[in-house]
C-alpha cells in the first residue's frame, strides 16, 4: 500500500506544479453557508420531533453482513472505518464543512459499502445527527444493501415532488438513510438544478444534521458527480486496488478540486496489507 500511496502523492506533486490553465497551489473553497436553524433550546424539541416522526429500522445482523458493513456493532472489524471516520470528522469540524460526497473513478470500487459503513460508526456517535442521502440515481443500491422495504425515491425529494419525510428512514435516534427505490431518467440536470439546492437547504433546515454524506455516482462513467461538486463542502475519492490506475485517481483528483475541497483518497480492495493495516487511506 505504501508504493501506491507514493505513486499519488508523486502525480498529486506533479500535477500542482504550475502549467498553463491550473493554478499552482489546489483552491481551497470556503464552507457552504449555515442552512440549519440555530439550534437553541427552543428549536431542539422541534427537531427532535422531525427526527422521530421519519419511519424507523433496524437491519438484521444477516443482512448487515451480505452488504459488509462491519460498523453496524462496533468492534476489532469496525477499528479502521473508525479511524476514517474520526480523521474525516476532524477536518470537516476544523473548516465547518458538513457536506462530503463520496465518489469514484469507476464503478465496483466498493463506494457504497463505504458511505454504509461510514454512516453506521458515525450513528454510534450518540451527539451527532447524520444523514446518508443516496444520490447514485441511474444504479441505486443503497435500499437493497440495508434491506430496507418500500418504494422510496430520493430523487423525488430533489426534484420538488416529494416530501423528505416520506423517503428517507432512521436508524436509532441519529442516523438517517435516503434511498431511491428505482432510477431516474436525467439525473445530472437534476443534480445540477436550483431545485435540488432548494431541497437539501430545505433539509438541512428542518433536521439541522451535523454530517451529510453522498453516495454519488463514479466520475469515469457519467457527469452527475461534477453536476453535484458545488454543492458540498468536501469530496473523499475511493479507489479500488488493483483495479484503479494512478492516472485515473490524478484525473478524478483534478476535476473534483476545480469545485470543491478534496479530503482524501481511500484505497479500498487491498488484499496484500503489512500487519495491523486495514482499511487504506490516504490524505
Amino acid at each position: 500500500m505504501e508504493k501506491i500511496q507514493a505513486a499519488i502523492a508523486k502525480a498529486r506533486a506533479a500535477r500542482l506544479e504550475p502549467e498553463p490553465g491550473f493554478p499552482a497551489e489546489p483552491k481551497k473553497f470556503p464552507a457552504r453557508p449555515l442552512q440549519t436553524k440555530d439550534v437553541a433550546k427552543e428549536t431542539l424539541p422541534e427537531i427532535t420531533k422531525a427526527w422521530e416522526a421519519l419511519q424507523s429500522f433496524s437491519p438484521t445482523d444477516a443482512q448487515m453482513n451480505r452488504a459488509h458493513v462491519v460498523t453496524y456493532e462496533g468492534g476489532a472489524e469496525a477499528m479502521a472505518f473508525d479511524a476514517l471516520r474520526t480523521k474525516l470528522l476532524q477536518q470537516m469540524r476544523t473548516n465547518a464543512w458538513r457536506r462530503v460526497a463520496l465518489t469514484s473513478p469507476g464503478a465496483a470500487c466498493g463506494k457504497s459499502t463505504l458511505a454504509l459503513n461510514l454512516a453506521f460508526s458515525m450513528a454510534r456517535q450518540s451527539n451527532l445527527r447524520t444523514i446518508l442521502a443516496e444520490l447514485d440515481l441511474r444504479r441505486p443500491s443503497l435500499a437493497r444493501m440495508a434491506g430496507l422495504k418500500g418504494h422510496h425515491n430520493f430523487g423525488n425529494v430533489l426534484s420538488g415532488e416529494a416530501e423528505f419525510s416520506q423517503n428517507a428512514m432512521r436508524y436509532g435516534s441519529n442516523l438517517a438513510l435516503a434511498t431511491n427505490h428505482s432510477n431516474r431518467r436525467h439525473a445530472a440536470e437534476l443534480l445540477a438544478s436550483p431545485k435540488t439546492e432548494a431541497a437539501l437547504a430545505k433539509i438541512e433546515a428542518d433536521y439541522a444534521p451535523d454530517v451529510m454524506i453522498f453516495d454519488t455516482q463514479p466520475m469515469l462513467v457519467c457527469d452527475d458527480m461534477m453536476a453535484f461538486a458545488a454543492q458540498v463542502d468536501c469530496v473523499l475519492l475511493v479507489a479500488a486496488a488493483e483495479q484503479t490506475t494512478i492516472k485515473e485517481i490524478d484525473a478524478c483528483e483534478r476535476e473534483l478540486a476545480s469545485q470543491t475541497n478534496v479530503v482524501g483518497v481511500v484505497l479500498n480492495k487491498c488484499r496484500y496489507m503489512d500487519r495491523g493495516e486495514g482499511y487504506g487511506y490516504d490524505y
